[in-house]
């Protein structure tokens, strides 16, 4: 752990809330002859009206005790009453063993209100030190989980079972890790700017500025020749090497971004997890998703098939299909088989489809494409890569070209790069009014 300064729990919540003061909740409660343990308290986050709690973990080193968690729980229940956001500050390590019965009853109670609040507000976990026990569990429940270089979630005590900040960043628990408190109070007043403040509010609006230039060489530079200037956020940076998912704004209003050209590499696992969980957290609170396709499809290696690649991989389609939120596609550059139909497949997973004049879009890689049309070609040619690649070549400019693919339905409409934005500002404005209304059950059965 750090040897920095812990600051005490109304201090954090000092550095949250705007200009300082907060109005705290419940101030003597106490538990046997200490205090609870706790700072439960409400004010203003960037303006956006939010309850937030701290734990204390100068007091029994944050020990959860049955009267700290009916403080905590009664900032959901408020939560539930005015639709405003939670923010929880993490810092124990673990239950009261004084009272583990209680302590137990009390962690089920707080872990019911956050499962039923989940998708109605926006709830964001900061861990600021150790989060212990049902605790790590509760935290990362949240929509997002936002952690401090030092600080570390386990479930048992035990020190190999311990997920520091760096491995939770790599396995897709942490959205952001931040150098230290301050950085990453900044990061949680940002996510709670750009949320909207329950499922039924309006997304948020920005001034903006547009972006300066136009550079598609990566997804990062991408994301930001794209939308409004100094408004891209990426989230969940080291999980996942091919996707990049980010929020950001357009033409001033909230949006979600998806893009798969982070790198050369097929969609793994990882970034079926990363996608599909990001899709269903801006469909929860209605912002549109932006999807940037470049990819040549899912990774199929021996490593994914262990790991249950097709039931993995068919999460993105499914979060895509369920949302009915304002869906919005982009092929870039390459868009095969499955991984179109996922991320952009008409009418399910997209709203509207866009594709650069220079994409290329197939139901199989144009080299696969070869062996099954031209095949014969090849026979008795003395470079027979070079043919090869020449077929594939010519395949793609004109069975898999965006004109073909316009022709045939399959996209909306073929533009060109510097129209992107344009594009993507009258989408969006059209698509504003979108309405669906879906069979009568209790929930999907995907495969999450």
């Amino acid at each position: 752990m750090s040897t920095q300064t812990v600051l005490s729990a109304g201090e954090r919540l000092s550095a949250l809330f705007d200009g300082g003061p907060f109005t705290e909740i419940a101030s003597a409660a106490k538990s046997g002859d200490d205090l609870s343990g706790v700072t439960t308290a409400f004010g203003y986050v960037n303006d956006t009206p939010v309850y937030a709690f701290a734990q204390d973990s100068g007091i029994k080193n944050g020990a959860l005790t049955k009267e700290q968690a009916a403080k905590i729980v009664r900032i959901y229940d408020m939560a539930a009453k005015t639709g405003v956001p939670v923010v929880g500050i993490y810092d124990s390590f673990g239950a009261d063993i004084s009272d583990t019965v209680s302590a137990l009853e009390s962690y089920g109670e707080w872990l019911n209100r956050v499962n039923t609040l989940s998708g109605v507000v926006p709830q964001i976990s900061l861990v600021a030190g150790a989060c212990a026990l049902t605790a790590a569990m509760i935290a990362v429940s949240a929509d997002f989980v936002v952690m401090t270089k030092d600080a570390e979630l386990f479930i048992t005590p035990n020190s190999e079972d311990k997920e520091l900040s760096g491995t939770a960043a790599a396995n897709g628990t942490a959205a952001l890790v931040c150098e230290d408190y301050e950085q990453s109070v900044l990061k949680v007043k940002e996510l709670v700017s750009r949320l909207p403040q329950n499922n039924i509010s309006e997304v948020p609006i920005f001034e903006f500025s547009a972006p300066e230039s136009l550079d598609l060489s990566d997804a990062d530079s991408t994301a930001k020749s794209i939308f409004d200037e100094g408004s891209v956020l990426e989230l969940y940076a080291d999980f996942g090497r091919s996707s990049y998912t980010a929020l950001a704004t357009l033409n001033g209003a909230s949006v979600g971004v998806v893009a798969t050209n982070k790198s050369e590499e097929k969609i793994s696992v990882d970034d079926a997890s990363k996608i599909a969980r990001f899709v269903r957290t801006c469909d929860a609170f209605s912002l549109p998703v932006i999807t940037l396709v470049d990819t040549k499809g899912f990774c199929m290696c021996e490593n994914a098939q262990k790991s249950g690649a097709v039931r993995q991989l068919a999460k993105v389609a499914s979060a895509y299909a369920e949302a009915t939120t304002i869906k919005l596609a982009v092929i870039l550059g390459k868009a095969y088989g499955s991984a179109f139909i996922a991320l952009a497949g008409k009418n399910a997973n997209a709203d509207l489809i866009y594709a650069l004049d220079t994409a290329v879009i197939s139901s199989v890689e144009p080299l696969t494409a070869v062996e099954f049309l031209y095949h014969d070609k090849l026979k008795g040619v003395k470079d027979v890569r070079s043919e090869r690649e020449a077929l594939a070549d010519n395949y793609s400019k004109t069975e898999a070209s965006a004109e073909i693919a316009a022709e045939k339905m399959c996209v909306d409409a073929v533009i060109a790069k510097e129209d992107i934005r344009s594009s993507l500002i009258n989408a969006v404005e059209i698509m504003a009014g979108k309405r669906v209304s879906g069979l009568p059950k209790k929930h999907s059965n995907s495969p999450f």
